[in-house]
């Protein structure tokens, strides 16, 4: 298994939820990034005409995380895209910081040609949490819609 992740419909009533599991870390923040991008639209819908890089370095995963996500809802709204594909690398320092290098693939928003789906405002901390238990890698995240 790489990655995976499955929305859940009884953590939050008024936002959307949803678990993402991974192998590594690595795969928990590609499955993160899968689930933000589903949410948003069905990037099969997307093109892939826009691109914009994302470093972040921070000591704590889960806050790397985090603003990696806020990062998406940032640029959906800021330019007004959804994407297509969000392909992340991420990197253990020997200074014990996390390097994440991502980069987005999307097109403008066009109701005509793409599935959209929910118009998130942001990620929050409620229930948020970052976890590794017996290998595998989880997080609960919580999106305001």
């Amino acid at each position: 298994m790489s990655h995976e992740f499955h929305f859940l419909d009884d953590v939050a009533t008024a936002d959307l939820a949803f678990d993402a599991v991974g192998d590594s870390l690595q795969e928990l923040f590609q499955g993160a990034t899968c689930a933000l991008i589903e949410v948003l639209a069905d990037p099969i819908t997307v093109g892939s005409t826009w691109r914009q890089t994302i470093e972040r370095t921070d000591e704590d995963p889960a806050e790397l995380l985090f603003d990696w996500l806020s990062d998406l809802v940032y640029w959906k709204d800021a330019a007004g895209i959804v994407f297509s594909k969000a392909p992340v690398t991420l990197i253990h320092r020997s200074d014990g910081y996390w390097s994440l290098e991502g980069l987005l693939y999307g097109e403008a928003v066009d109701g005509s040609t793409q599935m959209l789906r929910a118009d998130v405002k942001g990620v929050t901390k409620h229930l948020y949490r970052l976890l590794q238990s017996e290998g595998q890698w989880t997080v609960r995240v919580v999106l305001d819609v």
